[in-house]
């Protein structure tokens, strides 16, 4: 973070000096919310959570080299105490973008595929300036002030993935670290559970075009019909993204490889280039091109955003990763987060690479999909089963057998487990050399431990 001392600190975030020795002693490092990551310099930021109360470790994080201790009571160490954490968080990020000079924040939401977009961004605008980008998917009220704190002082561009559970929560992060940029790339039904309905999920994600000024750029996705119209939201400029013929960053003469890449023709108002994605799956087209449009305002001419756009790779893990084995067997690791709009754009993504291989998508369940949520797990299934797909292995307790019946229904070869070991047992017997395995699932299903089971070297 940017160097401030500790008295600095209390003042900004209304807090008090408890046994520190010297007010002017200089917090270095980033903002550190995990005690075995304490570096030098650096601010232990202590939450009481669920599991484990960060004042616990406060000790141990001075010990270790922080500079400090952020917390709501003493803790035996160098601190400063505040009511309540999560809000001095908030006043301490706003302090910091407000000293940020020179560098452009990009904020980037949307149902699906926002750490992917995020990931692309980081790569592509690094051909005009330096650029920090989120770490994984650090997204929240806790990651974004992270993010911030550890830009370094010479960065160009920010890119800050932004989530919401919520109406307000993006008002939230957005008010403690202002946009330049926001970017929306869909709106699906992903996290219904939470917003309610569709319309409800527009409403909050189209709170990060609402937040910005009128000297800022909004950048939507033409092609969404719950996005486009929060043009009317913002007092920004404007740019819309998609294949449609209204949107200034366009995408036509669009294809798949036998590699489930797409390749695309990028049209900007400055000219046209050929781009061919290293990343899987047709829905990667749209993420490119938001990308684009914040590339082409930032001054990058129309080849470089393509060269940039088909050098870049996948960096954050379990999000559509090809592992090949040894026997032939190739896994796609798309484990990371499912909703039913992601589930479809992996499925087709697998349908694309088949080229006379046997398919095999491993399915598990989705969650926070709300009252629909089985008829959306049944749909996912018949869907693989109209792709295709030749073996469908629905994996869960709950809604999986929603979508074991949806598949079975269509006429697919289907099974259902109840667990991942389960699972890597049922796999181990079925696959056979030159299959083409894809594993998709919400994190909290577990089913990343799957993979590594299934990326292991056979026996």
């Amino acid at each position: 973070m940017q160097p401030m001392s500790l008295g600095t600190i209390a003042e900004v975030v209304d807090g008090r000096l408890e046994q520190v020795p010297d007010a002017d002693a200089i917090v270095t490092g980033p903002l550190v919310v995990d005690s075995r990551k304490v570096t030098p310099g650096a601010l232990f930021v202590a939450f009481d959570g669920e599991r484990a109360d960060g004042h616990d470790y406060a000790a141990g994080a001075v010990a270790a080299g922080a500079a400090g201790v952020l917390g709501s009571r003493p803790c035996g160490a160098t601190a400063v105490l505040v009511s309540d954490v999560l809000a001095a968080l908030a006043k301490l990020t706003r302090w910091q973008t407000a000293r940020m000079h020179g560098v452009t924040r990009i904020g980037v939401t949307g149902s699906s595929g926002k750490t992917s977009t995020k990931d692309l961004f980081a790569q592509v605008l690094a051909r005009a300036g330096v650029t920090h980008a989120t770490a994984g998917s650090q997204n929240n009220e806790i990651g974004v002030p992270l993010t911030v704190a550890s830009c370094p002082a010479d960065a160009r561009f920010l890119v800050l993935e932004m989530g919401a559970r919520g109406i307000g929560h993006l008002t939230y992060l957005t008010d403690m670290a202002p946009l330049d940029v926001a970017v929306v790339l869909n709106v699906g039904a992903a996290h219904a559970g939470e917003f309610g309905s569709k319309e409800d999920t527009a409403k909050a994600k189209g709170e990060l075009p609402a937040s910005l000024t009128a000297h800022g750029l909004a950048v939507l996705n033409a092609d969404d019909a719950l996005v486009a119209p929060m043009a009317a939201r913002t007092s920004a400029q404007v740019v819309f993204f998609g294949r449609c013929e209204t949107a200034q960053i366009r995408a036509t003469d669009v294809s798949l490889d036998e590699g489930g890449r797409a390749a695309f023709l990028l049209t900007t108002p400055a000219g046209q280039a050929r781009v061919q994605l290293q990343l899987l799956g047709d829905h990667h087209v749209s993420n490119a091109l938001a990308v684009a449009a914040v590339a082409h305002h930032a001054g990058l001419a129309p080849a470089e955003i393509a060269d940039a756009l088909s050098h870049a790779v996948a960096s954050t893990g379990s999000r559509m990763q090809r592992h090949d084995r040894p026997d032939g067997v190739t896994v796609i690791d798309d484990a990371y987060n499912a909703n039913p709009d992601s589930m479809a754009a992996a499925l087709r993504a697998l349908a694309a690479m088949r080229a006379g291989r046997r398919t095999v998508a491993v399915l598990g369940e989705m969650r926070e999909l709300g009252a629909g949520s089985a008829g959306e797990h049944r749909t996912v299934g018949a869907l693989a089963a109209e792709l295709g797909t030749d073996i469908v292995v629905a994996v869960g307790d709950g809604d999986a057998a929603h979508t074991a019946a949806g598949a079975r229904d269509g006429g697919a070869q289907t099974h259902l487990v109840t667990d991942r070991q389960a699972a890597a047992r049922l796999l181990d017997d079925l696959l056979r050399p030159g299959d083409l395995v894809i594993v998709k699932a919400s994190l909290s299903a577990g089913l990343q431990a799957l993979v590594k089971d299934l990326v292991a070297a056979p026996t």
